[in-house]
């Protein structure tokens, strides 16, 4: 059965039980602030759970694409080494918020699995709660019951709090779990050991396939439980795994979830990949076969993230994105031979494969593909970078403490600042007969990952729920400001912020985070005091207000009072994004799409897909388009509840990575149609003018735009008018400034000219007398000497002595405006004979200047920042040629 038809077969069944099937949520997390990634098919329901909001219907199914790179089961250096965990992958999920229990799950599991799917029942393990006393939680009789009338009761298994007890998190809905696992083993295999005894022991074939979770109990901040006020299911099934059984492989990757990837790359490298079927493969293939496996399941994680809108970057998810990516690149580079792009090409298989499901990857495609492959191109040549700073380690280490072992620290150093892998530098250092100290190497990456801990570390105290029930509204569309209750408060602790409080009210009018915009500032008053509200946001359909203290009477009445002169400025810049966003279609062409942006008071942030630089001309098209739009005084025409299906044929922008409900919120300005949530101008003649301040590359095929609206642009043309003022008070005040700049550039032009004329006939005249200080070394013409030239000066007289021989070492210093810098030339025929060179000679005297630099064999330079150290820098050089 193929892959598609599974997915399709589940979908199927579990609506034939009346579940309502949804599509996958975006695997990038936007406004939820506790987690990066959807992790698991829960996450996108968690609302539902806590209670916070209504389901559309109580049986939901659908499958969710989940990333995973921490945790217990999935850890991303591990992923690769074994057949069955991955980064990304599908979770088939069915749900109950409220309705059916464990009855019907199991029946429904046992059904899809042995009636649908023809699992034979003999390959079938399941497993229940064994309870636990110390939380007061009893065995769970019930589902064993359940269980007992449909499978021979030595099957069933009792597992402990760690295998059978799901929680959310530290805090949360969690309930008893009971798990299905499937034994793949050979009839051979099954009748010498049984599968009852490696379940949950991390045997390849004998694996965990379906979770259902029964969802009754809350976990609190003490870690004690309660229990919820209904309950519910929540079921995941690992889609590769399933696969696996249904297809009867032994390996995730021998499914045809994979193969067509597996068999891309094969062609690209000119490497066979074994299935898992092949027994006592050589140490070389067994390297080839984890390299394959990292990267076909590592492009699947990296092509949906940037479809859904995180590109790589250094912080937060786009770092995660960035590291995946770059465990591929460096697993291809180490171990298929590959040092040029080629990971992009596998986006035109994924899209293939999986566009049916996720039109995303689809309609991404290309850009997707631009992405990786600028990505590959870049960490290949930090790749080359490392081996070159590698080599400089181990030379240091060879000639400063005469030891065959890198220090662990510098390997680290490699790791964390280059993305230098440490195999790779273990099979450098190994080829030279050298290591690295491991212990040390682990200190530093410990240190760095408590360090990182340290820094996000929060604890978060139970809600105090002062007025129960769903009674909370947003009325900040229509104002901004309000009478309010306080319906839920709780204290968090975070080593980066401190102390804060959440708040929450029954009618707010401020706007939580969201869609790229801000959260709005205020104030929240009662009668007797003033709290002021330094940043609002949502979590799991909840606005929380954050304030540093609490109000003295919480049941008071407050008026919460929105910062308009803050709330103003941003919406004036979120509806000049609507307005670029069109600009940019209507001038560039409807390729361009938006990627991300950011909405603040002080200005706007938009990052869109293009293939090349936005021209000067073109810059001037898109302020003049915006500008107009706003000197035609466009009212906004806002549809709040409008359908999606119906929005979408209007020709309202729906952006991926985002999710949507039944019915959305589309803004009108003119032809501008957007889906969006956020706050905006009634009419564009209130944003006054729009002014881009900034364009540039993001990565591959995506563009960034800094722009300015409002009083913004009003202090930019007052500042431009002060530096004119001050150009023409400095410039004795003459009557074209224009004109007398360029005769201030061309009098600039023709003194360089006259300046670089002299330095040369300097040199040519410092010729002659170094010529003379020359001493012999070893039977080496050796100069270390300062001379007083910049640093081009400095060239032109190395390269002026090195007509002198064939056998000339030279190290000259400068110190140019204070800023030292050394240069080294050594004749070809030293380089060869001697084995001497110019980048290692500046690499290592550049230590002393506080500094480094490189070049090639025969010439290079170094500049630092001590020019205290030239003197000691020129006493070394003699050392190169003894």
């Amino acid at each position: 059965m193929k892959s598609q038809d599974i997915r399709k077969q589940f979908l199927q069944f579990f609506e034939s039980k009346g579940h309502l099937i949804v599509p996958s949520a975006p695997i990038v997390l936007k406004d939820d602030p506790t987690l990066m990634f959807n992790n698991s098919g829960m996450a996108q329901f968690k609302e539902y759970f806590l209670g916070n909001a209504e389901p559309k219907s109580k049986r939901i199914a659908d499958t969710q694409k989940c990333l995973r790179v921490s945790g217990k089961h999935n850890d991303l250096e591990d992923v690769g080494f074994d057949t069955y965990h991955h980064t990304m992958f599908e979770m088939l999920g069915n749900w109950s918020f409220g309705d059916y229990f464990k009855k019907e799950a199991i029946h429904w599991a046992w059904e899809l699995l042995t009636e649908v799917y023809k699992i034979p029942k003999e390959n079938l393990y399941v497993s229940v709660f064994e309870g636990n006393p110390d939380e007061n939680v009893p065995f769970d009789q019930e589902a064993w019951d359940i269980w007992k009338s449909l499978i021979d009761e030595d099957r069933i298994i009792l597992g402990n709090k760690k295998d059978n007890f799901w929680e959310m998190g530290d805090q949360g809905p969690c309930g008893p779990c009971s798990e299905i696992h499937v034994d793949l083993r050979s009839p051979e295999e099954k009748a010498k050991v049984s599968g009852k005894s490696l379940v949950n022991n991390d045997h390849p074939q004998v694996v965990e396939i379906w979770n259902n979770v029964f969802m009754e109990f809350n976990r609190k901040a003490d870690g004690s439980l309660e229990k919820l006020p209904a309950q519910h299911v929540d079921t995941g099934m690992g889609f590769e795994r399933l696969c696996m059984a249904l297809q009867g492989k032994t390996s995730n990757y021998d499914t045809d979830v994979f193969t067509p990837l597996i068999e891309k790359v094969e062609l690209i490298t000119r490497l066979k990949y074994t299935s898992n079927e092949v027994k006592n493969i050589s140490e070389e293939q067994n390297k080839t076969n984890i390299a394959i496996r990292v990267i076909v399941d590592h492009v699947r994680a990296v092509a949906f993230a940037i479809a859904d809108g995180q590109l790589p970057s250094n912080t937060g998810a786009g770092y995660v994105i960035r590291r995946i990516l770059r465990r591929a690149i460096r697993y291809g580079y180490s171990f298929l031979n590959t040092s040029e792009p080629f990971i992009y090409e596998l986006v035109d298989v994924l899209a293939n494969q999986m566009g049916e499901f996720f039109p995303e990857i689809k309609k991404q495609q290309q850009l997707v593909a631009n992405v990786i492959r600028e990505e590959e191109a870049s960490f290949l040549r930090t790749l080359e970078q490392g081996l070159e700073l590698l080599e400089e380690v181990i030379t240091t280490t060879t000639t400063t403490t005469k030891s065959n072992e890198v220090s662990g620290t510098r390997a680290f150093e490699l790791y964390d600042t280059f993305g230098f892998p440490k195999d790779l530098t273990a099979l450098i250092l190994k080829e030279k007969g050298m290591s690295f100290n491991e212990n040390e190497f682990n200190t530093s990456m410990q240190e760095q990952k408590a360090r990182s801990r340290a820094a996000s570390e929060v604890s978060t105290e139970d809600w105090s729920v002062l007025v129960p029930g769903n009674v909370e509204t947003f009325v900040g569309y229509d104002k901004t400001e309000n009478e309010v209750k306080i319906t839920r408060i709780r204290k968090v602790d975070s080593k980066k912020d401190g102390i804060l409080y959440q708040i929450v009210l029954d009618a707010t009018p401020f706007y939580p985070e969201g869609g790229g915009q801000v959260g709005d500032k205020g104030t929240l008053i009662s009668a007797n005091e003033t709290i002021e509200i330094i940043d609002t946001k949502k979590e799991n359909n909840l606005i929380l207000h954050f304030t540093k203290q609490l109000p003295e009477n919480l049941n008071a009445a407050f008026v919460a009072k929105v910062n308009t002169d803050l709330r103003t400025s941003t919406s004036k810049n979120h509806s000049a994004t609507h307005l670029m966003h069109l600009a940019l279609r209507t001038i560039l062409g409807t390729h361009v799409e938006q990627k991300g942006s950011l909405v603040n008071p002080n200005y706007l942030r938009f990052d869109f897909s293009h293939f090349s630089k936005v021209s000067d001309n073109e810059i001037k098209q898109v302020e003049d388009f915006v500008n107009q739009q706003i000197e035609e005084q466009l009212q906004l025409v806002e549809h709040r509840n409008i359908p999606i299906q119906k929005a979408l044929e209007q020709g309202a922008m729906a952006l991926f990575g985002e999710k949507y409900g039944d019915s959305v919120r589309m803004i009108e300005f003119g032809e501008s149609k957007e889906l969006c949530g956020g706050i905006h101008v009634k009419n564009t003649a209130d944003i006054w003018h729009f002014k881009i301040i900034s364009e540039g590359a993001v990565a591959a095929g995506i563009r960034r735009i800094e722009a300015i609206t409002g009083d913004a642009v009003k202090d930019f043309y007052n500042n431009q008018e002060n530096t004119l003022a001050d150009l023409k008070e400095t410039l004795k005040n003459p009557q074209d400034i224009l004109k007398s700049v360029v005769s201030l550039q061309d009098d600039n032009a023709k003194l360089k000219k006259q300046i670089e004329q002299l330095l040369r006939e300097k040199a040519k005249n410092l010729k002659s007398e170094l010529a003379l200080e020359l001493q012999e070394v070893n039977g080496i013409k050796f100069l270390a000497k300062q001379v007083d030239l910049n640093p081009e000066g400095a060239k032109d007289l190395a390269y002026e002595l090195g007509n002198l021989g064939d056998n000339l070492f030279l190290v000259l210093a400068t110190a140019d405006e204070n800023k030292p810098m050394l240069t080294c030339y050594i004749s070809k025929e030293l380089v060869a004979s001697k084995n001497l060179n110019a980048g290692q000679v500046v690499r290592e005297l550049g230590k002393y200047i506080q500094g480094g630099g490189g070049g090639q064999p025969f010439f290079a330079t170094a500049g630092g920042k001590n020019v205290e150290g030239i003197k000691e820098a020129l006493e070394k050089a003699v050392d190169f040629v003894k």
